[in-house]
Formats: C-alpha cells, structure tokens, sequence
C-alpha cells in the first residue's frame, strides 16, 4: 500500500537578523518552530499577507544548511516585486513572515557523499550553491569543491569575504562587465573557467541563457549529461 504524502504546512517565522551582501541584495536569518530541517541546495516558499488580506508567494533558495529551527535566505531586489523589495528594504528583526518547506530534492547535495563537485553561480544563482559550500564545511567534509561564479563586477558579489576564508575551497570569479581583482579580463564564463576533472557533480544555477551556455560548455568539454544538475530563472548576471 502507497505511503500517504506528507503535507508541507506552513509555519510562522520571526526575523532573527537581516545582513546586506550588495547594494540590491540582503540576507535574512530567521527562527521558524517546527522547521523539520533541509538539505543544501533546497528551498521554500515565502507568504506576505497584506493588511486587507491580500497574499503574495514567491520561493526563495535556503543559503544555509539546516541548523535546527534556523533558516537563512538571501534575496534580490526585484524593482517592480511585489516581495523582494518588502524583504530587501523594510523587514526588520523581530517581524513574521510565513514559511512552507523545504521544497525540492533533485538539486541538493549530500555531505555523506564524497567526490568532487563543480558549482557553476550565475548572479543570485549563488545562494543554494552557498549552502552547498557552508555544509560542506560544517561537516568538515573533504570532497573536492570548486566554485565557478560569474558577476557583472565586484560589487555585485554576494557572501564576498566568507568565500574568499572557506578552507579548501576552489573559487574562480567570472567579472562579465568590470575587471575584478584576480587579473582575469572581463567576459563571459568560457572553456578555461569550467577546466575540472570529468566525473565531478555539478550544479549550475542562474538565469536560464547563463545556465544554458554553461551546460553547453560542460557538455563539450565531455561531462556526462547525467551528472549535471540545474536550476534557473530569467533575467541576465
């Protein structure tokens, strides 16, 4: 006889901390009872309720592990949003919002599994990439991890000085518009970037043109389609 499934509630969660990462971009900590915990590279649903009672869900990519009843997302202003700029500009601790989750599975990663893995960060397309990269270390893990992330400029990176102190961690920035500190000229992620042993896990995240060029990269260079995972959404880094 089939398992009934389980039914993912929602849950009220009070701000705990809010950080910027960009001039356009914050994240938010907050403490939800109840949360059943996540894996990296998950994420939720988010419910503003206005005061006439007018509802508004977006998802939002969790960008840390699990850690009890914590959770932590980052979010981009959106200007014409009905959401983001509610989180990036006016949420303060203290305040509720509603959380329902953690939805997905295909695009997570395991700290029990050991080889190596490719992150593949187009923009915003960093965040359940970063929880990926914060699990890893919690766990102490030795699995190989190179992150490839491409930005339109400095500026324009999130988690900046945690990434550059994460132990044994392989980052190679893409400036696309603005010539970064690394020497590398500004452009598009190319061949050289993607240069990783074969057999790795990949994940790739970001807007659908960035992820498409990237899979196509990965697939010349000889990656088996089968180990490549994505996600993505409009808009261009």
């Amino acid at each position: 006889m089939t398992e009934p499934a389980v039914r993912v509630r929602w849950l009220v969660g009070t701000v705990h901390s809010v950080r910027s990462e960009t001039a356009t971009a914050r994240s938010i900590v907050l403490d939800v009872p109840g949360w059943p915990g996540h894996l990296a590279g998950q994420h939720v649903d988010l419910r503003l309720t206005a005061p006439d009672g007018y509802q508004a869900v977006r998802s939002y990519s969790l960008a840390a592990p699990a850690d009890g009843q914590r959770v932590e997302l980052t979010v981009q202003l959106i200007e014409d949003g009905e959401v983001s700029p509610y989180l990036v500009d006016v949420v303060l601790p203290t305040e509720q919002v509603e959380l329902r989750g953690p939805v997905g599975g295909w695009f997570s990663w395991d700290p029990d599994r050991p080889g190596p893995v490719l992150l593949v960060a187009g923009g915003s397309g960093i965040v359940p990439l970063m929880a990926m990269v914060r699990a890893r270390a919690a766990a102490a893990s030795t699995a190989p991890f190179t992150l490839v992330y491409s930005v339109r400029g400095p500026a324009q990176r999130y988690y900046a000085e945690e990434l550059d102190r994460v132990d044994g961690l392989d980052l190679r920035m893409v400036h696309t518009r603005e010539a970064g500190p690394n020497g590398r000229p500004p452009g598009r992620i190319g061949p050289a970037d993607l240069d990783v042993a074969l057999g790795a896990r990949v994940y790739v995240c970001g807007p659908t043109g960035f992820v498409d060029a990237a899979i196509a990269l990965l697939l010349a260079a000889g990656h088996d389609a089968a180990d490549i995972r994505s996600e993505r959404f409009g808009g261009q880094p």
